[in-house]
């Protein structure tokens, strides 16, 4: 595969960006390589500045949903861009979405929107303080929930990439509020809960997908539900990747629990930055001006963001049936052929899978929280993703993150998925 264009920005961007990314995993440090460089994206398809052309597993970290540049959407972005790109004042369109994450998700009266996800989280855990009056936050290893610094404890994504359990800069009384507990382990969060009469929420990805896709067990997330209601703490959904990703009304609807308040980001945005918190009225209220939890941003509800975001929501209520069933059919076909060669080649490997997003671990055996994820082969992961790129298929450099699939990922890209594997699984399997 060539590189020489990409080879050359990199080195560039070293001169004036910090490592020569905006976002960690970008670096591609923990597969030791180099990034490439998109030029353009369309359907299911990444083109790069050397002329190379991907299979896109990674779709913006789960934000494309529809497909790059769909025809559709472009064309309600184009048309809101030539009435303006930031008004800084309200317009009907907020609105609009507003009440499409409403109707999709019970649990949602009232809902806030801001510009990106860590915004949401952050403003979620603020208001949860407000309104119980308290200072603790509970959350889960490898759960990661933005760069918000009392969450940058025993966080995924990227700093299990780097191995970094914590982030300097993070003053240690904001960390002190902080406790830790273990996903798939209620046993741990009543521990918690016993030794702290000051704990205001409870925050957790319902489905991991920042460890790589670990699901919740039976019961796990309704007895967290239970916990949190028995003691008066406030139960947060961080649906960033999982809202609208796995059915219309996100992971809370499938496993039927009523979160107190539910951070979304990612797809509500169509591709554009965007984020939102909602949650139960009485708690919303506290917010300003209607209340005393202060939370502000000029670009939360920018018009081109939310159009795009309208258009993308309503696509995906009006074809809920179609597109969902079909993320599953595609998965299943795509996951189970992964498997099967993965066995036939003497590979350990094992796949999580939900609703358009999935995770292949190289380990024997099953992955189900942060120690079972942590434990699995980095090396061989990083011989997969490279493979896989050779053949044109990209796939997160690390093995700790989600892929996605989009509504463009048809059959033709998923038998040369298949291929792909056929070939470096072999590859991996033969030493």
């Amino acid at each position: 595969m060539i590189k020489t264009r990409s080879n050359q920005y990199c080195d560039e961007a070293q001169q004036f960006i910090p490592g020569g990314v905006n976002s960690p995993v970008r670096a591609f440090q923990s597969v030791h390589d180099r990034p490439f460089y998109v030029k353009r994206a369309k359907g299911a398809y990444l083109y790069d500045v050397d002329g190379n052309s991907f299979i896109d597993y990674v779709s913006s970290w789960g934000a494309i949903i529809l497909g790059h540049a769909d025809d559709a959407l472009v064309e309600a972005a184009t048309c809101a861009l030539e009435e303006g790109t930031s008004y800084g004042a309200c317009h009907p369109y907020e609105i609009e979405l507003a009440r499409l994450i409403v109707d999709a998700f019970p649990s949602i009266d009232r809902v806030r929107l801001t510009t990106s996800g860590t915004e949401a989280t952050m403003s979620a855990i603020r208001l949860a303080r407000g309104y119980t009056g308290k200072n603790g936050v509970v959350k889960f290893r490898g759960c990661y929930h933005g760069h918000v610094d009392s969450l940058l404890v025993k966080a995924g994504s990227g700093l299990a990439t780097f191995g970094i359990p914590d982030s300097a800069g993070v003053p240690a009384d904001l960390a002190k509020h902080t406790y830790v507990a273990d996903f798939n382990r209620p046993d741990t969060v009543r521990q918690i809960m016993d030794g702290s009469d000051d704990i205001a929420c409870v925050i957790i990805e319902p489905v991991m997908g920042n460890m790589g896709v670990i699901l919740p067990e039976d019961g796990f997330l309704k007895g967290l539900e239970t916990l949190c209601r028995e003691r008066g703490i406030l139960l947060i959904f961080d649906e960033v990747i999982s809202g609208f990703r796995v059915s219309f009304g996100g992971a809370q609807h499938i496993w039927g629990v009523d979160p107190d308040l539910t951070c979304l980001g990612k797809i509500i945005g169509g591709g554009f930055p965007v984020g939102a918190f909602g949650g139960k009225g009485r708690i919303m209220e506290r917010l300003a001006p209607a209340g005393d939890v202060y939370q502000a941003g000029t670009l939360s509800g920018n018009p081109v963001a939310v159009r795009a975001g309208i258009h993308v929501l309503g696509r995906l209520k009006d074809n809920a049936g179609t597109i969902y069933s079909g993320f599953a059919k595609t998965g299943q076909k795509l996951s189970g052929a992964m498997l099967e060669i993965a066995a036939r080649c003497g590979v350990p490997y094992r796949v999580n899978s939900i609703t358009g997003m999935f995770t292949g671990f190289f380990s024997r055996s099953e992955v189900k929280d942060y120690e079972s994820a942590a434990a699995c082969d980095r090396e061989l992961y990083e011989k997969f993703f490279k493979g896989m790129l050779e053949e044109g298929i990209f796939f997160a450099p690390s093995q700790f993150e989600a892929s996605f699939l989009t509504c463009a990922s048809s059959d033709r890209e998923i038998d040369r998925t298949i291929q792909a594997c056929e070939k470096v699984f072999g590859a991996i399997g033969a030493g």
